[in-house]
């Protein structure tokens, strides 16, 4: 493929992939649709490569599940011979989905964590080619009890620390779990988040935690979408706090935080677990550049009547200055802001239900 510009956003859909570039992030060249039919849950722009590497986790309705590896902007796609993600007989189980794709830090080259479902996490060291299921988590006493959400069972969330060995996962529905030895072992950490839903509201796990997103400045601070209730901790999940003051709805799936800024960060609030629509019907992005404490309302250039909800990951920072923020609705509709969510534009429409977007600089435009 021909660099066209200097983003790239790749948008994985019910039936397929769609990447986008621009050099301006305002207008886009579309491309797709990749591996039509195939459903595209998670995706991952791995920027410790030039171009950055983008690696799919599909389900296909004949083949099942699998990680394919880009690592020339989608013009050309690699599969490993043998399945990248596969259960060891032992456990009797098959792999369902590949909920999250999340490479590591640049001082861990070729570490690539995903979220599966069943519940498990995986990690592999040679770029994603092939993965190691992480056992201590697998073996964990409360496996037994952790419920499926509504989506499904699944590690939904994998947050790798660039500041230690430490590492949060955030599954639905089990809560937030921490290890602080690289996988070795692993804690419950949901002291504060509610689960109102269960005879206990306060229970040590047991949680249905959307999504968790990690502060730019300071690595122990997490902000976290529950199932109604929005969360910040400024103790690597010790204790949360509650931060939905200021906002219409504290039901939602996004949480966003700025890849440079400390304390700033986005979710796109529902009205809730029975009415998973924005609230008034009016679409809007939620920011907040206080960790929590105040929220200004984010809507320009969206439209003013949308009934349709934003997925967990079907949202997306870059690392450009300004930051650009993007989304998709389950109505196929993808947005781009270039500048923090103070305007957005569109980027693309019909397209199927958007399950993940992600983002990244690809370089400069060719002449």
């Amino acid at each position: 493929m021909t660099q066209t510009g200097d983003t790239l956003l790749a948008i994985g859909t019910r039936k397929g992939l769609w990447l986008a570039q621009s050099s301006d992030r305002a207008g886009w060249k579309l491309s797709g649709p990749h591996f039509l039919m195939n459903e595209v849950a998670s995706v991952a722009l791995d920027t410790r490569h030039s171009p950055p590497r983008i690696l799919a986790g599909l389900l296909s309705p004949h083949w099942g599940p699998t990680v394919v590896i880009s690592g020339d902007l989608g013009e050309t796609w690699t599969e490993p011979e043998a399945a990248a993600i596969t259960f060891p007989p032992e456990t009797g189980e098959a792999l369902g989905r590949i909920w999250q794709l999340q490479p590591d830090s640049a001082d861990r080259p070729g570490v690539i964590w995903a979220g599966c479902e069943p519940i498990s996490v995986w990690k592999s060291t040679d770029g994603g080619t092939s993965f190691e299921l992480n056992e201590a988590l697998w073996n964990h006493p409360h496996r037994p009890d952790w419920g499926e959400g509504y989506g499904g069972a699944a590690a939904h969330t994998v947050l790798p620390s660039p500041a230690d060995e430490s590492v949060h996962v955030a599954i639905s529905s089990g809560g937030v779990y921490r290890s602080d030895d690289g996988g070795q072992s692993w804690a419950a950490r949901n002291h504060g988040i509610s689960a109102y839903f269960l005879p206990d509201p306060n229970p040590e796990f047991g949680q249905c935690v959307h999504k968790v997103a990690r502060d730019a400045a300071d690595p122990a601070r997490l902000y976290a979408q529950n199932h109604h209730g929005v969360y910040r901790s400024d103790d690597a999940g010790d204790t949360w706090i509650s931060i939905a003051d200021g906002l219409p709805a504290d039901f939602g799936f996004v949480m966003l935080a700025h890849p440079h800024t400390g304390g700033t960060l986005w979710t796109i609030p529902l009205v809730a677990d029975g009415e998973r629509i924005p609230p008034g019907g009016e679409l809007a992005v939620y920011r907040s550049t206080d960790a929590g404490e105040s929220w200004t309302r984010q809507d320009t250039g969206l439209p003013s009547a949308e009934y349709n909800a934003v997925l967990r990951d079907a949202a997306a920072v870059d690392t450009a200055e300004p930051a650009g923020v993007y989304f998709g609705t389950r109505a196929g509709d993808v947005y781009a802001s270039a500048d923090e969510g103070g305007t957005f534009s569109l980027v693309a429409s019909n397209l199927p239900d958007v399950l993940c977007v992600r983002a990244a600089a690809v370089g400069t435009p060719e002449p």
